[in-house]
This record gives C-alpha cells, sequence and structure tokens, in this order.
C-alpha cells in the first residue's frame, strides 16, 4: 500500500477527516495542512485503517 494510501480507512473514518479538515480550515490553516492534521487526529484516535488486508504477519 502506498504512502497516503486511504484504502484501508472505513467510510466512518474518512466521514470524521472530513469533519476535522473542515474545522481546521475555519481555524486559517491551509488545505493541505488540514487534510494532514486530520488524517493524524483520525489515526490519534483509532490506531489507524480498520479493514482487513493489511502487512501483518500470518499466524498458525
Amino acid at each position: 500500500m502506498p504512502q497516503g494510501d486511504k484504502s484501508k480507512y472505513t467510510d466512518k473514518q474518512k466521514r470524521q477527516a472530513e469533519h476535522i479538515e473542515d474545522s481546521y480550515e475555519k481555524r486559517g490553516l491551509s488545505e493541505e495542512e488540514a487534510e494532514r492534521r486530520a488524517w493524524a487526529t483520525v489515526n490519534k484516535h483509532d490506531g489507524g485503517g480498520k479493514k482487513p488486508g493489511g502487512s501483518g504477519r500470518k499466524s498458525s
């Protein structure tokens, strides 16, 4: 999965990031910085994407 790929995030996480991004933009941050901070906040709360298929090790 390339850096910046959001395919492993749930719809709820994507909605949360959008709302957080909007609030950062209202505070005067640039669109790029607001997006970066919004995803960092989602990751802080949820620990990253929730959909299966990550790069974990197979357990036997």
